[in-house]
């Protein structure tokens, strides 16, 4: 097995070097954002796609600021030191290779291509300003592992700045396809850590609503303001992406995808404080939704299940050129009320609790070599129904929801658009329990699990 891995990263690191040979302007290029303002991906990013102080005030802005222009503007990238292009576009591509710690006895496709080489994603992206006071954030993302494309985090804002007699107001609209995509801190789901992880490592099967549970499914229209770059709120109304909205989720599976019953309210309010020129900031906040769906999504008729999500979280950043430490905190509580699963027998209590903690700690020297431990623990009412699919693997022996563990990871940066990742996933408890967590004989830390990535932006 370790002779496999070796092989299978040796494929992946010699893909990787081809990969940068086949792209000969890529040491010259960056991505659309950085083309746009002709700042220095590491003033947006304490390392991508965490956002700093600068970063934060970029996205507020509708991701409009633009460099000074004294020439034509080309419609594509022509030279790395030309003006910025008329289309904002940028990709992504990720190679990868995971190792899990045991797949004895369990089927194939609970661990598709493991100890492989695999394309794990290709992202194209229209990121940047579209008029004076409009902007966007659109990926379209091909899945290397199940060979299918769809839409990814879409992000359109119409943003704008008021100043008067003491008071300074940056205020905008975000029309997007996830909650907490739009949030400008790096606790939130959407763009929390960790920022890439494997594709083909099994994962536990609890997770709250508003934890990845609707995105790209929904469109929401969502108000936001920072006033005295002091106090951030957001307010924002999700409902199914279907008729007019369909393309926030062209391509996705219509069959999994939640429906909502009516407008799902959510809301967000932080405070936070910058000092010492940027060096130093700091946000403490909260968020939530409320959303009614629908447990069958081809039949969305009858009860809903109603979710009600509340998070609790915090930041602190240290920023400068020679060293970077970033450290966040989230913590969700989900209250289930199950009219809908209960009602057709799918769910063993009619009303269940879930909550969800991470905490991550992240180092950065020279902005090049990096370092991150992570901490997460989920929990909850046992339910045999909705957590025990009665399989290997996948299963719950207990009907717990419980899984914790550690994550490791390790970020080198050769150059400012390549990221190599090594990181491990160390389970303590998996899907309610240490051993035989599944009725079959598995371990939680069968899951562990080693990943190493190339990172390629352009």
């Amino acid at each position: 097995m370790v002779r496999a891995l070796h092989r299978t990263v040796h494929r992946l690191c010699t893909t990787l070097a081809v990969g940068l040979l086949v792209v000969p302007g890529l040491a010259q290029a960056v991505p659309s954002f950085a083309r746009q303002t002709g700042f220095e991906c590491v003033a947006c990013h304490v390392s991508w796609p965490e956002l700093t102080p600068v970063g934060r005030q970029f996205k507020l802005g509708g991701y409009t600021l633009m460099q000074s222009v004294k020439e034509d503007r080309p419609w594509f990238p022509t030279r790395s030191d030309g003006p910025p292009p008329k289309l904002p576009l940028a990709a992504m591509l990720q190679l990868s290779a995971t190792h899990t710690n045991s797949t004895a006895g369990a089927d194939p496709s609970d661990f598709p291509r493991n100890n492989s080489a695999v394309l794990q994603q290709f992202s194209l992206f229209y990121a940047g300003r579209i008029a004076e006071n409009v902007g966007a954030f659109a990926q379209w993302t091909y899945d290397g592992v199940a060979h299918h494309s769809a839409i990814d985090n879409v992000d359109l804002r119409y943003a704008n700045r008021l100043k008067y007699d003491g008071a300074d107001l940056s205020y905008g609209l975000t029309l997007n396809n996830n909650p907490t995509v739009s949030d400008i801190y790096n606790t939130t789901p959407a763009w929390g850590f960790p920022f890439a992880s494997s594709s083909v490592a099994v994962a536990p099967n609890a997770a709250a609503l508003i934890d990845g549970g609707l995105g790209q499914q929904v469109a929401g229209l969502g108000a936001y303001t920072l006033l005295n770059e002091t106090l951030y709120a957001e307010v924002a109304a999700y409902r199914t992406a279907d008729k007019a909205l369909s393309l926030f989720r062209a391509g996705t599976d219509k069959a999994a995808d939640a429906v909502l019953h009516g407008a799902a309210p959510y809301w967000r309010l932080a405070l936070q404080h910058v000092w010492g020129e940027g060096r130093h900031s700091a946000m403490m906040g909260t968020y939530g939704i409320n959303a009614r769906r629908f447990p069958d999504s081809m039949d969305p008729t009858g009860p809903t299940d109603r979710f009600r999500d509340l998070g609790v979280d915090a930041q602190y950043q240290y920023i400068t050129d020679r060293h970077r430490f970033s450290t966040q905190l989230n913590w969700i509580s989900e209250r289930q009320d199950l009219d809908g699963t209960f009602g057709a027998g799918a769910a063993s209590n009619p009303a269940n609790r879930l909550r969800t903690f991470r905490g991550k700690a992240t180092y950065y020297y020279d902005t090049k070599y990096g370092a991150t431990l992570a901490y997460f623990r989920t929990s909850g009412d046992e339910d045999n129904g909705l957590y025990n699919t009665g399989e290997p693997v996948t299963g719950s022996a207990t009907g717990s929801p419980k899984s914790s563990g550690y994550v490791f990871e390790m970020d080198w940066l050769p150059r400012r658009d390549v990221r190599l990742l090594l990181q491990y996933t160390a389970y303590r408890e998996f899907n309610g329990s240490r051993t035989n967590y599944d009725g079959f004989g598995r371990n939680a830390s069968d899951n562990n699990t080693l990943f190493l990535m190339g990172w390629i932006m352009f």
